[in-house]
Protein backbone atom coordinates (compact mmCIF):
# COMPACT_ATOMS: atom_id res chain seq x y z
CA UNK A 1 0.00 0.00 0.00
CA UNK A 2 1.06 3.56 -0.53
CA UNK A 3 0.69 6.19 2.01
CA UNK A 4 0.80 9.76 1.85
CA UNK A 5 -2.06 12.94 2.42
CA UNK A 6 -4.15 14.13 -0.07
CA UNK A 7 -6.21 17.42 0.46
CA UNK A 8 -5.24 17.03 4.27
CA UNK A 9 -6.52 13.97 4.50
CA UNK A 10 -4.76 10.88 4.86
CA UNK A 11 -4.80 8.07 1.96
CA UNK A 12 -3.83 4.55 1.82
CA UNK A 13 -3.90 3.13 -1.98
CA UNK A 14 -4.04 -0.39 -2.63
CA UNK A 15 -2.86 0.06 -6.55
CA UNK A 16 0.24 -0.75 -8.17
CA UNK A 17 2.55 1.97 -6.80
CA UNK A 18 3.77 2.57 -10.64
CA UNK A 19 0.46 3.51 -10.39
CA UNK A 20 0.18 7.05 -12.14
CA UNK A 21 -0.94 9.82 -9.20
CA UNK A 22 -3.87 11.03 -11.91
CA UNK A 23 -5.59 7.91 -11.91
CA UNK A 24 -5.22 7.49 -8.18
CA UNK A 25 -6.86 10.80 -7.16
CA UNK A 26 -9.65 10.22 -10.38
CA UNK A 27 -10.40 6.72 -9.81
CA UNK A 28 -9.47 5.45 -5.92
CA UNK A 29 -10.48 8.98 -4.58
CA UNK A 30 -12.49 10.43 -7.15
CA UNK A 31 -11.41 13.71 -7.11
CA UNK A 32 -12.07 14.62 -10.91
CA UNK A 33 -11.17 17.86 -11.01
CA UNK A 34 -7.52 16.82 -11.91
CA UNK A 35 -8.15 16.14 -15.49
CA UNK A 36 -6.76 14.13 -17.79
CA UNK A 37 -5.11 15.66 -20.83
CA UNK A 38 -2.65 14.83 -23.09
CA UNK A 39 -1.35 11.37 -20.42
CA UNK A 40 2.33 12.41 -21.88
CA UNK A 41 3.48 15.25 -19.26
CA UNK A 42 2.95 18.49 -21.99
CA UNK A 43 -0.51 20.04 -21.44
CA UNK A 44 -0.38 20.69 -17.70
CA UNK A 45 -4.19 19.82 -17.28
CA UNK A 46 -3.44 17.37 -14.70
CA UNK A 47 -1.33 19.66 -12.36
CA UNK A 48 -1.45 19.63 -8.45
CA UNK A 49 0.65 20.61 -5.42
CA UNK A 50 2.82 18.28 -4.21
CA UNK A 51 5.12 19.55 -1.08
CA UNK A 52 4.74 22.62 -2.20
CA UNK A 53 5.98 22.07 -5.90
CA UNK A 54 3.52 22.44 -9.53
CA UNK A 55 3.65 18.82 -10.71
CA UNK A 56 2.35 16.65 -13.34
CA UNK A 57 -0.01 13.87 -11.68
CA UNK A 58 0.14 11.91 -15.05
CA UNK A 59 3.74 11.79 -14.63
CA UNK A 60 4.34 11.04 -11.57
CA UNK A 61 3.42 7.01 -9.85
CA UNK A 62 2.40 6.48 -6.66
CA UNK A 63 5.03 4.78 -5.14
CA UNK A 64 7.41 7.64 -5.83
CA UNK A 65 5.39 10.12 -3.20
CA UNK A 66 5.07 8.23 -0.29
CA UNK A 67 4.61 10.88 2.79
CA UNK A 68 4.01 13.55 0.57
CA UNK A 69 1.24 16.18 0.99
CA UNK A 70 -0.86 16.75 -2.18
CA UNK A 71 -3.29 19.43 -2.98
CA UNK A 72 -6.09 19.01 -5.50
CA UNK A 73 -8.29 21.71 -7.44
CA UNK A 74 -10.69 20.20 -4.83
CA UNK A 75 -8.50 20.84 -1.38
CA UNK A 76 -7.18 24.35 -2.56
CA UNK A 77 -9.60 26.02 -1.23
CA UNK A 78 -13.52 24.41 0.64
CA UNK A 79 -15.04 27.67 0.09
CA UNK A 80 -13.58 28.32 -3.18
CA UNK A 81 -12.32 31.62 -2.37
CA UNK A 82 -8.54 30.87 -2.98
CA UNK A 83 -7.33 34.73 -4.53
CA UNK A 84 -6.40 32.54 -7.85
CA UNK A 85 -9.80 31.54 -7.82
CA UNK A 86 -11.55 34.79 -7.55
CA UNK A 87 -8.83 36.47 -9.81
CA UNK A 88 -9.71 33.71 -12.97
CA UNK A 89 -13.71 34.19 -11.83
CA UNK A 90 -13.64 38.02 -12.39
CA UNK A 91 -11.10 38.32 -14.85
CA UNK A 92 -13.63 35.88 -17.18
CA UNK A 93 -10.61 33.82 -18.00
CA UNK A 94 -12.42 30.49 -18.27
CA UNK A 95 -14.27 29.75 -21.47
CA UNK A 96 -14.29 25.68 -21.98
CA UNK A 97 -12.61 25.04 -18.51
CA UNK A 98 -10.69 22.28 -18.96
CA UNK A 99 -7.57 23.24 -18.31
CA UNK A 100 -8.65 25.69 -15.71
CA UNK A 101 -8.35 23.64 -12.65
CA UNK A 102 -4.46 22.82 -13.73
CA UNK A 103 -3.91 26.15 -14.27
CA UNK A 104 -5.06 27.47 -11.13
CA UNK A 105 -3.26 24.82 -9.05
CA UNK A 106 0.36 25.96 -11.41
CA UNK A 107 -1.07 29.55 -10.41
CA UNK A 108 -1.51 28.79 -6.72
CA UNK A 109 2.43 26.94 -6.33
CA UNK A 110 3.91 30.23 -7.97
CA UNK A 111 2.42 32.81 -6.01
CA UNK A 112 3.23 30.84 -3.14
CA UNK A 113 6.41 30.49 -4.09
CA UNK A 114 6.63 34.48 -5.03
CA UNK A 115 4.61 36.94 -4.23
CA UNK A 116 5.64 39.26 -7.01
CA UNK A 117 5.94 37.75 -9.69
CA UNK A 118 6.77 39.46 -13.51
CA UNK A 119 4.29 38.48 -16.70
CA UNK A 120 7.87 36.64 -17.79
CA UNK A 121 7.63 34.77 -14.36
CA UNK A 122 4.32 33.59 -15.14
CA UNK A 123 4.32 32.80 -18.20
CA UNK A 124 7.67 30.73 -16.61
CA UNK A 125 5.34 29.28 -14.37
CA UNK A 126 2.74 28.66 -15.81
CA UNK A 127 3.43 26.41 -19.13
CA UNK A 128 0.20 24.48 -18.80
CA UNK A 129 -1.28 24.91 -22.50
CA UNK A 130 -4.58 26.45 -23.13
CA UNK A 131 -6.90 25.59 -26.43
CA UNK A 132 -9.20 28.82 -26.22
CA UNK A 133 -5.90 31.27 -26.00
CA UNK A 134 -6.67 33.01 -22.94
CA UNK A 135 -3.22 33.54 -22.00
CA UNK A 136 -3.36 37.42 -21.47
CA UNK A 137 -6.77 36.89 -19.11
CA UNK A 138 -4.44 34.13 -17.37
CA UNK A 139 -1.49 36.53 -17.17
CA UNK A 140 -3.77 39.43 -15.39
CA UNK A 141 -5.70 36.97 -13.47
CA UNK A 142 -2.25 35.88 -11.77
CA UNK A 143 -1.28 39.37 -11.27
CA UNK A 144 -4.19 40.47 -9.86
CA UNK A 145 -4.39 37.10 -7.71
CA UNK A 146 -0.32 37.58 -6.49
CA UNK A 147 -1.43 41.56 -5.16
CA UNK A 148 -4.30 40.28 -3.04
CA UNK A 149 -1.67 37.62 -1.79
CA UNK A 150 0.27 40.24 -0.66
CA UNK A 151 -2.74 42.34 0.66
CA UNK A 152 -2.29 45.04 -1.73
CA UNK A 153 -5.60 45.02 -2.84
CA UNK A 154 -8.91 42.98 -3.13
CA UNK A 155 -10.62 40.65 -6.29
CA UNK A 156 -14.81 41.25 -6.33
CA UNK A 157 -16.34 38.93 -7.74
CA UNK A 158 -20.39 37.63 -7.97
CA UNK A 159 -22.60 35.90 -5.90
CA UNK A 160 -21.80 32.11 -5.44
CA UNK A 161 -24.03 29.47 -7.35
CA UNK A 162 -27.19 28.50 -6.18
CA UNK A 163 -27.50 32.48 -4.63
CA UNK A 164 -31.34 34.01 -5.78
CA UNK A 165 -31.36 36.53 -7.89
CA UNK A 166 -32.10 38.82 -5.12
CA UNK A 167 -29.50 37.65 -2.86
CA UNK A 168 -27.05 38.31 -5.55
CA UNK A 169 -28.42 42.16 -5.94
CA UNK A 170 -28.15 42.49 -2.23
CA UNK A 171 -24.58 41.33 -1.91
CA UNK A 172 -23.35 42.77 -5.46
CA UNK A 173 -24.97 46.03 -6.12
CA UNK A 174 -23.37 45.75 -9.37
CA UNK A 175 -26.04 43.04 -10.47
CA UNK A 176 -29.69 44.97 -9.93
CA UNK A 177 -30.90 45.71 -13.17
CA UNK A 178 -30.71 49.09 -14.69
CA UNK A 179 -33.96 50.77 -14.19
Amino acid sequence: MTSFTVNNNPVQYRMDPQTPLLWALRDGSNLTGTKYGCGNGQCGACTVDIDGAAVLACQVPIGAIEGSFVTTIEGLSRERDHPVQLAFIAGNVPQCGFCIPGMIMAAAVLIKKNRNPSEDDIRAGITNLCRCGVYPRIIDAVLAAAGVQRGDGEIAVGAPPGTTPAEAARRVPALVAPQ
